[in-house]
């Protein structure tokens, strides 16, 4: 609606802006013919009578008359004349009104001893003229008038304006149409998005905003939808973790309240259950640990990135690996290189994976651990000969509160693999699987040696408290 004002604003300002200069121009256009017949009479005054080869001198009525016979007036135009006062001579009539018949302008004229340029109001409409006496001394021997109907010379210029304001009320129609679709073509998708913001709910996030074409709004169509899928995974994840999490400390919450609604006091049975109470409890507080450690890798503050080598890091995994169980830790192939990570969460990673194992396998079984640099990413792998993972739990036991084979066990909360799988996201890297049932697993972390790449979705590796 403002587009629509502010072009029948600029229209009206041209039209009015066109008839002042039209107008201006029509004033000085009349003004110069006006003084172009006065010059012309002068000049004839000046001049030789040709009937008598003499100068006029006083012979008013000869230079009259003569200028009668040179001269033709123009279009809308009327020479009147006037000697002691009296109507003389006047050019054609032009008008059915007669100026020379109206006795109020006759004696005005007929009176004048000085120039005079004014404008008159008639019957006929504005009337400019031009009075110029001719005197010989002090003495007014006649006037000569030249006057202008100004409709006549006005017609074509308010022709002129008319057009201006038909071609300007055309565009003014035609801009508004414009405007109109042009408009509607820009809020509909603003509409859209309104209408689907008010729509989206915690519990329904799965609405989204049709995209059309390429243009700005398509883009900012394609960032809102691209930040609804964050938002609906995000909510959806942290639905699922609260599920889960509400059911894996209900259990052990339930045993300790149990035992203690139940503790005797007998000394030996007390002792008994306050050390299984302190057992359930040691669980939840690591179970809690993971979980925050889970949350944390969502934060930019998650990683501390350094330039590692990786045979030195190889071999302190090993290392720390053969405190974990009774095995055959066999140390695998070495790589060589630095990577830029974070050493203390890749050891915690290795680790993790060289726990499983542990706990996969029996004393004496063999487990490998090594490492490899390939192109531009750094490997760190950990296989065992254990009784090997069914595809269709290859992919569940990545995700939080989920145990081998769908199974529960007692002595993990199923955080273990999602840990490393958040450590390894968190470098810009994967975790990935090789394994079959009864032909042992093949754990594989790796990283880019880059370092962890900034970006949409992926977590800032910055300094900061752990």
């Amino acid at each position: 609606m403002m587009f629509v004002g502010l072009i029948a604003v600029g229209t009206i300002a041209s039209v009015l802006v066109v008839r002042a200069v039209l107008y201006d121009r029509l004033d000085s256009r009349i003004d110069g013919d006006l003084q172009q017949e006065a010059s012309e009479l002068r000049r004839l005054a000046a001049d030789i009578d040709p009937s008598t080869g003499r100068p006029f001198g006083d012979d008013v009525r000869g230079v009259f008359t003569a200028y009668f016979e040179r001269n033709a007036p123009s279009y809308g135009e009327v020479v009147l004349t006037f000697v002691n006062g009296d109507p003389f001579l006047r050019s054609r009539q032009v008008q059915e009104y007669r100026l020379d018949e109206d006795p109020r302008l006759t004696a005005h004229w007929g009176a004048l001893e000085q120039p005079e340029r004014a404008a008159l109001e008639t019957v006929a409409g504005t009337v400019e003229y031009l009075a110029l006496p001719l005197q010989s001394g002090e003495e007014v021997l006649g006037v000569f008038v030249v006057t202008q109907f100004r409709e006549f010379q006005q017609g074509p210029f308010d022709d002129a304006v008319v057009a201006t304001g038909a071609v300007g009320l055309a565009v003014l129609l035609i801009g508004s149409v414009l405007a109109w679709f042009v408009v509607e073509g820009v809020l509909r998708p603003v509409r859209s998005l309104a209408q689907t913001a008010q729509s989206i709910s915690e519990s329904d996030l799965s609405q989204r905003i049709e995209v059309r074409g390429r243009d700005e709004l398509a883009e900012l169509a394609k960032t809102f939808n691209a930040m609804l899928d964050r938002l609906e995974k995000a909510f959806s994840g942290q639905r699922r973790f609260l599920d889960d999490a509400g059911h894996e400390l209900r259990t052990p919450i339930t045993v300790v309240r149990g035992h203690l609604e139940l503790l005797e006091e007998d000394p030996e049975e007390r002792a008994a259950t306050i050390a299984l109470v302190m057992d359930e409890l040691d669980r939840m507080s690591r179970m809690v640990d993971d979980l925050l450690l889970l949350a944390k890798a969502e934060r930019p503050d998650f990683l501390r990135p350094e330039p590692v080598e990786v045979a030195t890091l190889t071999e302190e995994l090993i290392a720390k690996a053969r405190s974990l169980a009774a095995r055959d830790w066999t140390p695998a192939e070495q790589g060589e290189g630095l990577v830029t990570a974070d050493r203390q969460r890749l050891t915690q990673a290795v680790m993790q994976l060289a726990a499983n194992a542990a706990a996969h396998t029996t004393e004496g079984d063999a487990i490998a651990l090594g490492s490899a640099v390939s192109g531009n990413e750094v490997r760190f792998w950990v296989r065992d000969d254990g009784p090997g993972i069914a595809p269709e739990d290859q992919e569940a036991i990545f995700e939080r509160f989920q145990r081998r084979g769908g199974g529960r066990r007692a002595d993990g909360a199923g955080l273990g693999l999602p840990i490393v799988r958040a450590i390894a996201e968190a470098h810009g890297g994967r975790v990935e699987l090789e394994s079959a049932p009864g032909a042992g697993a093949l754990f594989t972390l790796i990283v880019p040696v880059a370092g962890p790449m900034h970006g949409p979705g992926s977590p800032r590796a910055v300094g900061g408290d752990r």
